[in-house]
């Protein structure tokens, strides 16, 4: 049996605190970094909804999207003026900010700035790049690969564990149902809470059909994002992962996926009262 990895069930990101026994909290934001005026405009409506519910909020954008599967696709402003942009939202809306890294070379200075490092799906068992994030980080995300199961998870997070980072959370994000589709296990987030980590549960990045373009509707199936989002907080997940765009189709990145941020307050109204009966001492003695 693998040994339970040496890592925090809660712990502080920013001025907020995340785990089992904290209130559901959202991270939210476009896929990647776009351009300044429309980003601090997505930051500013997200943080006046999480004000509005009173919702711990983490800001999520991409400076860099590595792992595109066109040459041509867009990747973002890159490490030095993404990190400023990002900087500059976490001190104008005082929010915690995460952001994914996919080489060990940046790890450095983006750990100066993120509040959370955060290792793509493709990279989760990578050990040089998991190892220098647990040398940097205050705190990381582990996407779950799509590709192994939930409870060998374990080894990744004693690679970045073992390395001082103590602060690990883990994401399910969906497996592999055939070549082009993810379906997603709701036992996962029980099995990666088993893990010692607060759970993220990933309802975007499910509904993708790789392999089709990010820009064509065929690529991705936004409709199923609610009833995704609701099973995983009834799932028993401590943080729900929501790409959002205030207009899906023109999004640069992954617009076949990302939710429609004027529909994100109906969708997360229907949510925290499940999140509210789900998080109850009782109710999780009871499952």
């Amino acid at each position: 049996m693998t040994e339970r990895p040496k890592t925090q069930a809660q712990f502080s990101v920013g001025k907020l605190a995340v785990g089992r026994d904290q209130p559901l909290a959202l991270i939210a934001g476009p896929c990647v970094l776009e351009d300044e005026p429309l980003v601090l405009s997505i930051a500013e409506r997200l943080a006046t909804l999480a004000e509005d519910l009173k919702l711990n909020l983490i800001f999520k954008a991409s400076y860099e999207k590595d792992n595109r599967s066109r040459k041509d696709g867009y990747r973002g402003p890159g490490l030095k003026d993404g990190l400023a942009l990002l900087a500059k939202i976490k001190e104008r809306f005082n929010l915690p900010i995460i952001s994914d890294v996919h080489r060990e070379s940046d790890v450095a200075a983006a750990a100066d700035v993120l509040d959370i490092v955060q290792v793509p799906a493709f990279l989760c068992q990578q050990t040089s790049l998991l190892e220098e994030v647990g040398r940097r980080a205050r705190a990381c995300n582990i996407k779950k690969g799509q590709f192994i199961a939930p409870e060998d998870m374990a080894g990744s997070v004693e690679k970045v564990s073992a390395a001082g980072c103590q602060n690990v959370m883990l994401t399910e994000r969906g497996s592999c149902f055939g070549y082009n589709r993810l379906v997603a296990d709701m036992t996962s987030i029980v099995t990666l809470h088993d893990l010692g980590c607060p759970v993220v549960f990933d309802a975007t990045h499910i509904v993708r059909r790789y392999g089709i373009s990010s820009s064509d509707p065929a690529g991705g199936a936004p409709r199923f994002i609610p009833t995704l989002a609701k099973s995983g907080v009834a799932a028993g997940c401590d943080l729900l992962f929501i790409e959002t765009h205030p207009d899906p189709p023109r999004a640069r990145c992954d617009a076949a996926s990302v939710f429609a941020l004027d529909e994100l307050e109906g969708l997360l109204r229907q949510v925290l009262p499940i999140a509210d009966i789900v998080r109850r001492p009782s109710s999780r003695s009871e499952r």
